[in-house]
């Protein structure tokens, strides 16, 4: 078996407005009321946003920062990645592909993880290949019948194929490759790298492993502080450190994908990072596509009491105050431009989220169209 080590380092700058310093912004109850979507255009300062330099130079960290003040939490900082391949199949998908497993190990000192991705990449391609990246809910081992590829060791969906008190097993090998379709994507020329959402954060709000809880050992945790959509983001920015060192993809056409609270995490961790060329959130709804002002769909309110660790504690104020956040999530979008956005939704979506992404898509529409003109 092929056992390499790579050393990683952090080549981008477009993620430096992410450590930012303290931001001194007021506390949710002190804020005006906005009741329609608030103008991306306009900062903070009430200022307007006059030129494609203010947006990028100005606007962009202010909207960065109060994304993560006011509703996801920091984005931590970058850290090491060590790849090392574990596995590789070169005549995979019938020989039409070839699949890796690879395990990354994040961080050094206080915080360490180890993320396996599988990777598939065509065989037959002339140069480098576009890749799709993004979480999946099973672990890798349901993706594809290949007995090689492992199974993980951490906390499990207790719903998901082949889980037995919260553990994979055996039994949930390729029980979901036909939801990732690997052999269809790379019959299409394309490459995908997954990797289980659980083991940069558990979706638990007692989980004991993971990031959180090596971030914030020795304090007890802020309001503002990282919560798990943000945790899961950064896992996605720190996969895509390594997908951009491997020889046969086009680190220029990397897509992010994710469906329902990855879809959330897929728009967050296109809106930023820059290297993610095409962000296709899926029935994303409340906290990802879906307007948070909205009269549609799941509320606020309602996502905190589910689900309230996917959230940071400011974000709870706004339960019953929607109209006072100084954003909505088509400013998330609109972060992500001047590179497209991708809404999509099964047909029949409960609750008319469609409805409710289309409220989220016309502002960006306007403001990409701004950017146009003014470049």
């Amino acid at each position: 078996m092929l056992r390499k080590v790579v050393w990683l380092a952090w080549l981008g700058v477009t993620m430096a407005a992410l450590v930012a310093a303290e931001w001194d912004f007021p506390p949710p109850e002190r804020l005006p009321s906005r009741p329609g979507l608030p103008d991306p255009l306009v900062m903070w300062d009430g200022s307007k946003v006059a030129t494609p330099q203010d947006w990028f130079q100005k606007r962009v960290p202010e909207l960065r920062a109060l994304f993560q003040h006011y509703m996801y939490g920091r984005i931590p900082a970058p850290l090491p990645v060590h790849a090392k391949e574990l596995y590789r199949n070169t005549q995979a998908f019938d020989g039409r592909g070839t699949l890796r497993e690879v395990a990354l190990h994040i961080g050094e000192k206080e915080v360490n993880l180890t993320v396996h991705v599988l990777l598939a990449i065509p065989n037959q391609r002339n140069g480098k290949v576009p890749a799709f990246v993004g979480m999946n809910f099973g672990g890798n081992h349901t993706l594809v019948d290949d007995p090689n590829v492992q199974l993980p060791t951490v906390w499990m969906y207790p719903n998901r194929p082949g889980v037995v008190n919260n553990r994979a097993t055996e039994a949930g090998r390729g029980r979901d490759k036909n939801v990732w379709n690997l052999d269809l994507a790379i019959s299409r020329g394309y490459a995908v790298a997954t990797f289980y959402n659980g083991e940069i954060q558990p979706d638990h709000p007692e989980a004991q492993a993971g990031l959180l809880p090596q971030l914030f050992r020795d304090r007890p945790r802020r309001p503002t502080d990282t919560a798990t959509i943000a945790a899961w983001a950064w896992g996605i920015h720190r996969v895509v450190d390594y997908l951009v060192t491997v020889p046969e993809l086009d680190a220029k056409r990397i897509a992010v994908v994710g469906h329902s609270r990855l879809g959330k995490t897929a728009l967050l961790a296109g809106a930023f990072d820059e290297r993610l060329a095409l962000i296709i959130p899926h029935q994303a709804g409340c906290g990802g596509t879906a307007p948070s002002r909205g009269k549609i769909g799941e509320s606020v309110q309602a996502i905190n009491d589910r689900f309230p660790y996917w959230f940071n504690g400011q974000f709870k104020q706004f339960n019953r105050a929607v109209e006072k956040l100084p954003f909505d999530q088509h400013c998330l979008i609109a972060l992500c431009a001047p590179r497209p956005v991708l809404l999509t939704n099964a047909v029949k979506t409960p609750g008319q989220i469609p409805l409710a992404n289309s409220t989220c898509l016309w502002p960006p529409t306007q403001f990409i169209a701004f950017l146009v003109l003014k470049a």
